[in-house]
């Protein structure tokens, strides 16, 4: 089967180099960025960041299957794909380890910007010891907005703080706070009242019509003054210039950002100037995600050639 690949070939931690020494009998292709001409001529599409939209689907004469190296689908017109008898898969967070490497950078974000690292920079580079005053984070309140795989893994390691910790589910929020053990959980309704007793607030949840910009001026001003906000999610959720003004006037102490609003990023933005740390969409990008993606790809492929259906399958009803 010719299998096309959306990215540049070593993109995503190596993936098609691996995904192809398991299925050294059929052909990949890499399009050398997020972005793609036709479709045509390919049995297999694995997108990553490219848009698969409407137009770029009618191209498509043998296509059977658009598989997702992760989680994320906001890019594909799942409804145009099911029109058009193609499948659509993706390989949820919890199931490949990806959650828990995501869970980690969260954790990463929340010491890095509570101990002040550019501080420290500045510091070691004058030669000035004891400074900056870090914040600990004993005590203090994550608001983890989202409680699927990410926002669970999150939640078991930032109990080793002795963090108090907060929630939003979209679905049986009082379950969710009785299995995790949070201190409240609310629905999407209750997003100030988290924003309010949050000293940091992790987004850990997809793009969706209901989350765009989930972050704008009004919610960040509902955050607790002082406050930091940390994206793992998708940089769709946050309102660049609403946040640009929160860190400018000092409502947000600071923001740890992997997604952007745009992608790549571009690091002359002045939003950088701000205390931000950034890190090229690399949550997701170690050695146990990578290896649990690829096996899990490589499963569908397989089931796919074997004229099964594939797991983990995506429709615009359960999307």
């Amino acid at each position: 089967m010719r299998i096309l690949f959306a990215a540049h070939a070593d993109s995503w931690g190596g993936c098609l180099k691996l995904i192809r020494e398991e299925l050294p009998q059929h052909c990949f292709e890499a399009t050398g960025g997020f972005w793609l001409d036709s479709l045509e001529g390919f049995d297999i599409l694995i997108p990553t960041m490219c848009p698969v939209t409407r137009d770029k689907l009618a191209t498509a004469n043998q296509l059977k299957l658009i598989q997702q190296c992760g989680a994320g689908l906001e890019g594909v017109d799942l409804q145009a794909a099911w029109e058009r008898n193609i499948r659509v898969a993706n390989v949820p967070t919890d199931i490949s380890g990806n959650a828990e490497s995501v869970a980690e950078l969260g954790v990463y974000f929340m010491i890095g910007l509570s101990r002040d690292v550019r501080g420290m920079a500045q510091s070691f580079a004058s030669q000035r010891l004891g400074v900056p005053r870090g914040q600990a984070l004993s005590g203090k309140v994550a608001g983890l907005v989202g409680l699927g795989g990410i926002g669970r893994a999150l939640a078991q390691r930032l109990k080793a703080f002795d963090m108090r910790l907060v929630g939003i589910k979209r679905s049986d929020p009082a379950g969710a706070q009785r299995s995790l053990g949070l201190e409240w959980v609310g629905g999407p309704s209750d997003l100030k009242e988290l924003l309010g007793k949050s000293d940091y607030v992790a987004l850990c949840l997809p793009v969706t019509q209901e989350t765009r910009q989930l972050l704008n001026r009004d919610t960040f001003a509902a955050m607790k003054p002082g406050a930091f906000l940390i994206n793992l999610g998708r940089g769709g959720l946050v309102d660049r210039d609403a946040l640009e003004e929160a860190l400018g006037s000092g409502h947000l102490a600071g923001a740890g950002l992997d997604v952007f609003w745009e992608e790549p990023a571009d690091p002359d933005d002045p939003i950088f100037r701000h205390n931000v740390l950034a890190t090229p969409h690399i949550a997701g990008s170690t050695d146990i995600s990578v290896h649990g993606i690829v096996q899990a790809v490589a499963e569908n492929i397989r089931r796919l050639e074997a004229r099964l259906e594939p797991l983990y399958l995506k429709t615009p009803d359960n999307s």
